[in-house]
């Protein structure tokens, strides 16, 4: 009875260390999914990096939403609906993403995260990860991305004087298209500039903090803004980047106030107009 005892002990340690064996194994073929990060930067082949929601969907910015607050609302909403990280503090991110760029804003009720000021949006027709069918939708709609140097806005200009501008700077009501930084600070063109010349820089810059110029590598651009008509120039040991010649410089009362375009009216209207795809060329 003692020997049928142990060897029965045997049988089960045997079977249990089997199962043991066993399970190990299972384990190392099917280890635990790695956490992915809330923001990611994912490598297109034609747009470049671009920003992403931890399951690979593309992350849009919308122009006329240039001030920081959200311009799409009803149906927009449907088509391109809001995208939310949740909690900041505890947010996880790509390397090359700074936490200090997101931000949140309350979009019809909703919390909706944002970057360098712009709320991000999903499009719906993306379906799967890597698509970017979005992608300059109305010329209006663009991937998000860290490295924009010209982004577009669109919107009211309202000069300084408080009154509304069209685009041909006459008074009233419209939508503009027009050239900001990454940021969506307003750039500007000066009208008594010729090609690739700044006529008003003083040598001592110090005019600039009325029209700082603006000094930029030139990287990331929206599609349909074609890279080959910006340069830039030396202007008294600065370099200034153009855009069809015309020197690009920002508005010192627009301060740092997303989407102002407070210098469309000094000293009076057209004289230092915003600039756009329909820029002329600067003369010569």
């Amino acid at each position: 009875m003692k020997i049928f005892s142990t060897s029965r002990m045997l049988v089960a340690l045997g079977l249990l260390m089997a199962v043991s064996f066993s399970c190990s194994d299972d384990d190392d073929d099917n280890p635990p999914p790695t956490p992915t990060n809330d923001v990611q930067l994912k490598d297109n082949a034609t747009l470049g990096k671009i920003l992403t929601d931890n399951k690979g969907r593309t992350l849009y910015f919308f122009s006329k939403d240039a001030s920081g607050a959200s311009a799409c609302s009803g149906q927009c909403l449907i088509n391109w609906p809001i995208y939310s990280a949740g909690d900041l503090a505890s947010i996880k991110l790509d390397a090359g993403l700074d936490k200090a760029d997101f931000g949140t804003i309350t979009t019809n009720g909703q919390s909706q995260t944002t970057y360098k000021g712009w709320p991000l949006y999903y499009y719906k027709d993306d379906v799967v990860e890597g698509d970017v069918k979005g992608e300059n939708s109305n010329k209006v709609w663009f991937v998000a991305k860290t490295d924009y140097t010209i982004m577009i806005a669109s919107g009211q200009l309202v000069g300084n004087d408080g009154k509304s501008y069209k685009s041909d700077y006459t008074e009233g009501t419209g939508e503009t298209p027009y050239f900001t930084d990454g940021m969506g600070r307003t750039l500007y063109a000066f009208v008594n500039d010729k090609n690739n010349k700044n006529n008003y820089t003083k040598p001592d810059f110090s005019n600039d903090t009325v029209w700082p110029i603006y000094t930029a590598d030139l990287k990331s651009l929206p599609t349909g803004v074609d890279k080959t008509l910006f340069g830039t120039i030396d202007v008294f040991g600065k370099k200034q980047l153009t855009y069809k010649g015309w020197p690009l410089y920002y508005f010192g009362l627009d301060g740092t106030t997303r989407g102002a375009t407070k210098g469309v009216s000094v000293p009076k209207p057209g004289i230092w107009p915003i600039v756009n795809t329909q820029s002329p060329n600067a003369p010569n």
